[in-house]
């Protein structure tokens, strides 16, 4: 307990199942958070849940493919909590086609979310977190930012940018006191993995690509990044931290 405490975090994507632990497992560690999703209503929902089980975080709405609204909950945070020291980018979304099915439409609100929105949050919370004397970025990826799969082309093609997007910040601010880093989960209990679970039609064959022998957890996940929001994981920057259960060891 304590891990995260005096740290003041943004969590995106905090009423999904990655960022709603997260956003439990920052809080019980000390930290302050904001939490934020498109949705106001979902995450008021949020906030009435962790207050139930006893923990106070603050909220707000946020699309992240919108600079004024990143601007605006950024300035929040810094009100709440007089000062920020955490970015955490979850939000994320999938479209399943391939190449050639892909429509344009659908391939633009993906890269406006993942990678874009990624990029905004960074953007916009910098001058924050330059002020910061511990701060650290963690954005999303996946093991589909790191191998190929088939499908899902523009998935795998955000949040391979993430990726390398992550490495470049990291080398561009490690003099000035940011880390940045990013995580990579593989197969994951949350309702989006279910979702794309169900659209391939072959759970037992993911799960079974994975050494483990099994999906993890959105805690598991939550616990990494944890880890590289607090001051243990120090001389860590641009990394990847995989939690696949081994399936990126073939």
């Amino acid at each position: 307990m304590n891990r995260l405490s005096g740290k003041r975090a943004l969590i995106t994507g905090a009423t999904g199942g990655i960022g709603s632990a997260t956003a439990s497992q920052f809080a019980m560690e000390g930290a302050a958070v904001l939490v934020t999703d498109h949705d106001r209503e979902r995450v008021d929902a949020l906030v009435e849940t962790l207050a139930a089980d006893g923990l106070d975080v603050d909220g707000a709405a946020l699309d992240v493919t919108d600079p004024a609204q990143w601007e605006r909950a950024v300035a929040q945070a810094v009100s709440a909590f007089g000062g920020l020291d955490t970015l955490i980018n979850v939000a994320g979304i999938v479209a399943w086609e391939g190449i050639e099915t892909t429509e344009q439409t659908d391939w633009d609100r993906v890269v406006a979310v993942n990678l874009t929105g990624t990029w905004l949050g960074m953007k916009a919370a910098m001058p924050a977190l330059l002020t910061s004397d511990t701060a650290s970025i963690v954005n999303t990826s996946s093991v589909l930012g790191i191998i190929g799969g088939g499908g899902a082309a523009a998935y795998h093609a955000t949040k391979g940018a993430v990726r390398l997007l992550s490495k470049t910040a990291a080398v561009e601010y490690a003099e000035r006191g940011v880390r940045v880093n990013s995580v990579h989960p593989g197969v994951i209990s949350t309702p989006m993995i279910s979702e794309i679970l169900q659209a391939e039609g072959d759970q037992q064959a993911d799960i079974q690509r994975t050494p483990m022998k099994r999906a993890g957890s959105a805690e598991e996940v939550a616990a990494g990044i944890v880890y590289l929001a607090s001051d243990e994981s120090s001389f860590m920057t641009g990394a990847e931290l995989v939690i696949d259960g081994g399936l990126t060891a073939h």
